[in-house]
């Protein structure tokens, strides 16, 4: 079967790591895989993605002097999905993500009998959800684009989502779908390039370190990053100098040069490193860390700092528990489904002191750290492993290519 995926842009975030995996269990399955994308960088992307033909359909700018961005998200969307309706019309099946407005075109040349490929489309949390609505200017703007958002995600013929968190958000916000089977896909793990990823340096922390914390997120200020740092700033009292001095933090995130928001938050997470007084020897900033260096990271950490709230369901920590590193997240959305609170991590209150205080216990009994690691380990295997995924996905496909067959 030839399968397009069509997804605004293929950099490194968990949107990514998705349908670079779909991708990855499609042509498992013998089938041929095809990108369209509105952005990729070749060295800002995952390994995977050298194996695949990708797509670039970049014709339409990401704002319009500064503003607009998601309509121009969507125009630019629905570009890729004319290029595919124009060019690729040999696909068979269509699986998009993210952005829904691109429906509408495929759909329109359904109508016409042009593109008849059926749709998976995988939400990973309404569109409209992840905005702030503060001027009256952007509350009218956003009126429309959240209604077409809407409109358009009805048009997909088989609807996905990452968790029931994420299931429940998507039933509450588009009324228009509560009628249907929503499905869940839960992300998945790579588990060979963990197995067999080569090493890093990682010059940037000390030999003599002994407990690492990291923190692994894209830098973007709805990661609250912020409190990883603060955390860390606390755990000083909470255990003796002596073990505090052996303790190092690595804030590990994905950083777009193009990207507004990824700069300034990357210089305001610095400013507030300094200003929390932390050791300067004691922490480091990596900008989107390579994959064999996150791999070194989950190697040698103590724990995962997890720390967005709602997170919609959150790859990181599956990634901690399988490399055996304990995970300390908060209790609210995804991970409260991947994570067993005490046995393979710990789901605390969303405050820096919550945070410490798992931290330093981690600190004092490393042995329980090693017992957690362990049990995330045998977690991942039995639920999120590639094999399941890859079963699944199959199955959503050959229903959706049935029931449009009908």
């Amino acid at each position: 079967m030839f399968v397009t995926i069509i997804h605004p842009d293929l950099g490194i975030g968990g949107a990514e790591r998705l349908v670079v995996d779909a991708a990855v269990a499609m042509k498992r399955n013998g089938h041929r895989v095809q990108f369209v994308t509105n952005h990729f960088n070749p060295k800002h992307s995952f390994t995977e993605t050298t194996e695949f033909d990708i797509k670039v359909v970049d014709v339409f700018p990401r704002s319009i002097f500064g503003f607009g961005y998601a309509l121009c998200a969507y125009i630019r969307m629905c570009i890729s999905a004319l290029y595919v309706c124009i060019f690729l019309k040999e696909t068979e099946l269509i699986f998009c993500d993210s952005i829904s407005a691109c429906l509408l075109i495929f759909r329109i040349f359904r109508l016409f009998g042009l593109f008849n490929a059926p749709i998976i489309f995988y939400c990973h949390f309404p569109d409209q959800l992840l905005t702030v609505k503060k001027s009256l200017v952007k509350k009218f703007y956003r009126a429309f684009v959240d209604w077409f958002e809407t409109w358009t995600i009805a048009m997909a013929d088989l609807i996905c989502v990452n968790s029931e968190f994420t299931r429940e958000i998507v039933n509450e916000t588009f009324p228009c779908i509560r009628t249907r089977r929503i499905h869940i896909l839960y992300p998945t793990l790579n588990t060979k390039f963990f197995d067999n990823g080569g090493t890093a340096e990682l010059n940037e922390i000390p030999k003599e370190a002994r407990h690492i914390f990291v923190s692994i997120n894209r830098y973007e200020r709805k990661k609250n990053i912020g409190l990883a740092l603060e955390a860390f700033s606390l755990l000083k009292e909470k255990i003796p100098e002596n073990d505090y001095r052996y303790c190092f933090l690595v804030i590990a995130g994905g950083y777009d040069t193009m990207n507004r928001e990824n700069i300034a938050h990357f210089i305001e997470l610095q400013e507030n490193a300094t200003a929390l007084g932390l050791p300067r020897e004691q922490y480091v900033f990596l900008k989107s860390p390579t994959d064999e260096e996150k791999l070194e990271l989950l190697r040698r950490a103590i724990a995962v700092l997890y720390t967005p709230s709602n997170e919609h369901f959150g790859i990181v920590p599956v990634e901690a528990m399988y490399m055996k590193c304990c995970v300390i997240a908060p209790n609210s959305g995804g991970p409260r489904e991947t994570i067993i609170d005490e046995k393979t991590g710990f789901l605390v209150k969303e405050n820096p002191n919550s945070f410490a205080e798992k931290m330093a216990e981690l600190v004092k009994d490393k042995r329980k750290a090693a017992a957690m690691g362990d049990a995330g380990r045998k977690r991942v295997e039995s639920v999120f492993a590639m094999d399941s995924f890859v079963i699944q996905l199959e199955n959503l496909m050959c229903k959706v290519l049935s029931n449009a067959h009908r």
